[in-house]
């Protein structure tokens, strides 16, 4: 059992490592290749990072370019990741974010298209894609993602209405410090970027199970052994064509976690009748998986 845990913790460690340099080629072409010559600002640390490098270019310091503030502005939340989520979590945020860094560094500036429009939409499909891929192999990019998930561990809150406020703040500031038509094409890459995100990293959207099933024991084992999820039984449930007694289980899941159920319902009851919806708001405990 033990080698087969340690087999299995190199197996996700790889994968992280895999995801952190995807993610870093992913944002560096996406900044280098497009947003970055067609004047469009990221969402978050990454796009407050742009301006800083914006300004103080225009103040004649070229030396500290985006690259030195992505690492230096995410510096307070890696102290904050470390405290509240977990050390092998952070390393591997630090790595997504430094590897970021030293290629935005070393990889050229290259101008593919001077469209605003079109800089802002495929860079925001490169970005969203890299970021999606690393937050759905359990790393951070860093940033406000570390911010979310401190504040949902502590309060079970999403930090959404944060992350609104904050990419307003840099749609209104690329307005003033470039030109406003930037800024709504940095707000259109913003908007894209996030559904791109929404659209691969799909964990924290809940759905809630309903099965009914003629083998209950066999389902819960399965589903507690291989998804880790708590759910409640209803006895006495009748079929109306059959009038066959039944027991009702109720769950409720991550959407990333729907093939795992999947899986476990063609080997436990494949005849079960299973009903997936999604869930607003939960109230009480769900359980978290800890982040290493």
């Amino acid at each position: 059992m033990d080698s087969i845990e340690k087999v299995s913790r190199r197996y996700r460690n790889f994968t992280r490592v895999s995801a952190a340099l995807l993610y870093a080629v992913a944002v560096s072409m996406a900044l280098n290749f497009f947003w970055e010559p067609g004047g469009i600002y990221a969402s978050g640390v990454t796009g407050f990072a742009q301006l800083m490098s914006t300004v103080l270019a225009r103040m004649g310091i070229t030396f500290l370019g985006t690259p030195f503030w992505l690492v230096a502005l995410n510096l307070p939340l890696f102290i904050l990741a470390w405290r509240k989520i977990g050390h092998h979590f952070t390393w591997f945020t630090i790595l997504a974010v430094v590897l970021s860094s030293l290629l935005l560094h070393f990889s050229p500036i290259r101008k593919l298209t001077v469209d605003p429009i079109l800089c802002a939409i495929f860079g925001a499909l490169f970005n969203g894609a890299g970021t999606g891929f690393a937050l759905r192999s359990g790393i951070s990019t860093g940033g406000l993602d570390i911010l979310g998930i401190v504040l949902r561990k502590k309060t079970g809150k999403s930090v959404g209405s944060i992350n609104i406020a904050f990419n307003a703040l840099i749609v209104l500031l690329s307005g003033f410090i470039y030109s406003w038509p930037h800024a709504l094409y940095s707000a259109l890459g913003i908007f894209i970027n996030g559904r791109v995100i929404d659209m691969i990293y799909t964990q924290d959207q809940r759905l809630q199970v309903i099965i009914v099933t003629n083998h209950p024991r066999t389902v819960i084992v399965g589903i507690q052994e291989q998804m880790r999820r708590g759910i409640t039984i209803m006895h006495d449930a009748e079929g109306a064509y059959r009038h066959e007694e039944k027991t009702v289980l109720l769950t409720v899941i991550s959407q990333y976690e729907l093939r795992d159920l999947t899986d476990v319902m063609h080997e436990s009851d494949a005849h079960a009748f299973v009903s997936v919806t999604p869930t607003v708001r939960i109230l009480g405990h769900y359980y978290e998986p800890k982040r290493e």
